[in-house]
């Protein structure tokens, strides 16, 4: 029988993390992973996804070629089988590297299905494998909403979406969250006549509204049908694809589709792992865990889409990280999930970390909030892509910046800055006078941060109106 230190279960961007990190640390490691490790976000979801989107931004530029001063860019025909061939690649080379790096810390990869045998005690395979730490990385896998089940052709998952070798002519997405916008995105990009339906009332419902507001108008000047407020009753599969049935309000409406996205959120990878019989206690499936990633049971963590906290893989990363710290006996601060940084790579592209401005004044916060366009910016003039806006919510009394909302093109590259604002608990005051390079993106924050004080340099001060003015005196 085997003994290890610690046993990681699932080889996703939690599970392997923890096992590097607890490596790190002086610990005998082994992960075990039924498929290549790198989970969902690596075979599945953030990486091969990002590819495409990559492949889009190129497709769309020369589709604009006239702008550049590119001639004769009209006739330019697109292969989206390429574009998949190019993702596929990409992840190879990725989950290569990951499987290097596992190597390199002497973790053993076990391939095989692996379910809890005890609190202290892993089986695959027919064979036990002793464990003084057990961490259960085994992520998550697209929901399914009973009656809208996925056949793989007509109505499909974001795996089955990313495995496709041609746009759909036609296609509705079922759910405008994250995953539901990106595929809008690339597949419009492609000249796919896509329909987006969302049962909240704006797109990326989990986002500041004014974003989503942007988003939508955004999508719809590209020809992007968003159906917000509105549910899917049904999906009538046809010869031709499918008709799905919607609600809104009082009206009754159908759209045809060639395929049919359901992106509806996530469901954790929890059946079958033992759990119960160990004592490991769940809520709604995923797994309890505190602040060192321990669950109910001593000695037994969980990490990652698993816990359901915040289903991001840099998320389930930093948690592989405090749950190994935490089995080493290393000291840390608890995470703030509030505080971690959010971003979907669609265009335009949303990021954003913290509050937004309705959950800031919910969670009892005197909020005033800056706001800076991109039209007034030099380098989204000089780039072509002035859509968009970079917002703050800030706490009144103490000026705190409590969010960042960002909206435009490549605008996530800001959230490395928006990232340590949140982590250091900076203040406007503090943000607005650093010192920024011109021309980039980020002079975006520098700038939204002075507007929420009033002092913001490059957009026109706005007047009260007579009416306002009365009021104020």
């Amino acid at each position: 029988m085997a003994q290890w230190d610690v046993a990681v279960i699932g080889g996703g961007p939690g599970g392997y993390v923890a096992a590097i990190r607890a490596a790190q640390l002086g610990l005998k490691v082994a992960v075990f992973e039924k498929e290549r490790v790198g989970g969902l976000c690596l075979n599945w979801g953030c990486i091969p996804s990002k590819a495409l989107l990559k492949n889009a931004d190129v497709v769309n530029a020369v589709r604009e070629g006239a702008t550049w001063g590119l001639i004769g860019a009209e006739g330019v025909e697109f292969d989206y089988g390429a574009a998949v061939d190019r993702s596929r690649q990409v992840v190879d080379r990725i989950v290569g590297g990951v499987e290097g790096l596992l190597r390199d810390n002497g973790v053993e990869v076990i391939s095989g299905t692996a379910r809890l045998a005890g609190t202290r005690s892993v089986e695959v395979g027919g064979t036990e494998h002793r464990a003084s730490h057990i961490v259960i990385a085994t992520g998550a896998s697209s929901r399914v909403i009973p009656g809208f089940e996925p056949d793989g052709e007509t109505v499909i998952t974001s795996r089955e979406a990313l495995a496709r070798r041609s746009a759909p002519a036609r296609a509705v997405i079922i759910g405008a969250g994250p995953v539901g916008v990106e595929f809008a995105h690339l597949w419009a990009s492609y000249g796919t006549e896509v329909t987006l339906i969302e049962m909240l009332e704006t797109l990326l419902p989990m986002e500041d509204e004014d974003v989503g507001r942007l988003l939508r108008r955004s999508f719809e000047a590209r020809g992007i049908a968003c159906m917000t407020g509105t549910k899917v009753t049904r999906v009538e599969r046809t010869g031709a694809g499918a008709v799905v049935h919607t609600q809104q309000g009082e009206t009754a409406g159908a759209v045809e589709a060639e395929v049919v996205l359901v992106a509806v959120g996530f469901v954790p990878h929890t059946e079958g792992l033992g759990l119960e019989a160990a004592g490991v206690r769940t809520t709604r499936g995923f797994v309890d865990v505190d602040g060192k990633m321990e669950t109910s049971v001593p000695g037994i963590y969980a990490v990652g889409d698993v816990t359901g906290k915040l289903m991001l893989a840099h998320v389930a990363s930093h948690q592989g990280v405090l749950a190994a710290e935490a089995i080493a006996g290393l000291p840390r601060p608890e995470p703030d999930y509030v505080q971690m940084p959010r971003a979907t790579f669609c265009q335009p592209q949303v990021g954003s970390v913290g509050y937004t401005e309705a959950a800031a004044k919910a969670a009892g916060y005197a909020v005033r909030t800056g706001r800076f366009p991109l039209t007034a910016l030099g380098k989204a003039v000089a780039a072509g892509h002035t859509e968009g806006f970079v917002k703050v919510v800030v706490d009144e009394p103490t000026g705190q910046v409590i969010g960042i909302h960002m909206v435009g093109y490549d605008i996530n590259d800001l959230l490395g800055e928006a990232t340590m604002v949140a982590f250091l608990e900076a203040t406007t005051a503090e943000v607005g006078f650093a010192v920024h390079a011109h021309p980039t993106l980020p002079e975006a924050l520098k700038e939204a941060a002075l507007a929420a004080d009033g002092e913001a340099i490059h957009i026109a001060k706005r007047r009260a109106t007579p009416r306002e003015g009365a009021a104020r005196a």
